[in-house]
C-alpha cells in the first residue's frame, strides 16, 4: 500500500455541524419498519461498524423488489444511461431523465433511502446551478438525498446543498462523468495519486457530505480512507473494507450483456432466464399451443 504522510493517517474528527447518529440501533439491512431510512441511520451504522448494501434502481417495479428484500439505500444512478437508455456513457443523461426515473423509484418504495444522481452538466457551473438541479430532484422526484461526482473541485457545491438542507453523497475515485478526461482505469495508485484521493475524501466530508462512494480504488487505499473518515464509505471495485458496497443491479443480476467489470459478482444470469422464457412463449405462439382454453375468456 502507498504510505501516506503521518498527518494524513490520523483519524478525522467530525466536522462542525456534521450529522450525528440517531442512536436508534436498528439494523439497516432487512429491518421491518416502513419508516424511510435517513442519513442519520447511516451515521449510526458507521458508529456500530455495521456494513450495508446499496443497489442502483431505475424504475418502480424493480425498486419495489429491492425494497421488499430489505435493501436500505438505492441509487438512481446516471448509469441508467448505459443500462436503460442506450447511451454509450453516462455523459448524455439529462436532468429531466434523472428526475423521471428517480420519481418512479420513490413511488415504488416505502423504506429505502433514495439517492438521486446529478447528471453531467447539472452542477459543474457552480453551487447555484447545483442547488437548482438538486432542488428539482428533491421537490419533483421526492428523493431523500442527491449524489454528485468530484472531491475538492465539488467542495463548494456540496457545501451549499448541505447548508440548504439537501443531504449529499459524494463520489470520488473513478468518476464516470469524467470518462473523456480520465478513461476507465483505477484511481489512487502511487503516492501522489493516493494523497490526492485522501484530500478529496476529506474535502467532501468537510463540506458536509453524509457518505462518499469510492469507485475503482485500490483496496488498501479504500481501507485507509474508511478508517480516516467519520462518514460512511461506499465501495464499488474498492475492496472489502468500506462501510458499504454498491453494484449496478443489471450487472449483479446478469442482465447486462457482454463484459462486466472485474469487481462485479453475478448472482444470477437474468439475461439467460428472460431469454429462455421469451423463446418458450414465441415457440408456443408459433406452434399454436398458446393460448389454451384456460388462458381464454368465454
Amino acid at each position: 500500500m502507498t504510505q501516506l504522510p503521518a498527518a494524513q493517517q490520523q483519524t478525522a474528527q467530525p466536522a462542525q455541524g456534521a450529522l450525528k447518529p440517531s442512536g436508534s440501533g436498528r439494523a439497516l439491512y432487512g429491518g421491518k419498519s416502513t419508516r424511510r431510512i435517513t442519513v442519520r441511520d447511516l451515521a449510526a451504522a458507521k458508529e456500530r461498524g455495521e456494513k450495508w448494501p446499496m443497489l442502483t434502481a431505475y424504475d418502480a417495479l424493480t425498486a419495489s423488489v429491492f425494497d421488499e428484500a430489505g435493501i436500505p439505500v438505492m441509487l438512481v444512478g446516471d448509469s441508467a444511461g448505459n443500462c436503460h437508455l442506450g447511451y454509450e456513457t453516462t455523459v448524455p443523461v439529462t436532468l429531466d431523465e434523472m428526475t423521471m426515473l428517480a420519481a418512479a423509484v420513490v413511488r415504488g418504495t416505502s423504506r429505502a433511502l433514495i439517492v438521486g444522481d446529478l447528471p453531467f452538466g447539472s452542477y459543474q457551473e457552480g453551487p447555484v446551478q447545483a442547488l437548482r438541479s438538486a432542488t428539482r430532484l428533491v421537490k419533483e422526484a421526492g428523493v431523500g438525498a442527491v449524489k454528485l461526482e468530484g472531491g475538492e473541485r465539488s467542495h463548494r457545491q456540496i457545501e451549499l446543498l448541505v447548508e440548504s438542507g439537501i443531504p449529499v453523497m459524494a463520489h470520488i475515485g473513478l468518476t464516470p462523468q469524467s470518462v473523456n478526461a480520465m478513461g476507465y482505469r483505477v484511481q489512487g495508485r502511487g503516492e501522489e495519486a493516493a494523497a490526492q484521493l485522501l484530500r478529496d475524501a476529506k474535502a467532501v466530508q468537510d463540506a458536509g457530505a453524509f457518505a462518499v462512494v469510492l469507485e475503482l480504488v485500490p483496496a488498501e487505499l479504500a481501507a485507509e480512507v474508511t478508517r480516516v473518515l467519520h462518514i460512511p464509505t461506499v465501495g464499488i471495485g474498492a475492496g472489502a473494507e468500506t462501510d458499504a458496497q454498491v453494484l449496478v443491479w443489471t450487472d449483479m443480476l446478469g442482465l447486462t450483456g457482454g463484459r462486466v467489470p472485474k469487481f462485479v459478482k453475478q448472482y444470477v444470469n437474468l439475461r439467460e432466464v428472460m431469454g429462455g422464457a421469451v423463446k418458450a412463449f414465441a415457440e408456443e405462439v408459433v406452434g399454436g399451443t398458446f393460448p389454451r382454453d384456460e388462458h381464454s375468456v368465454h
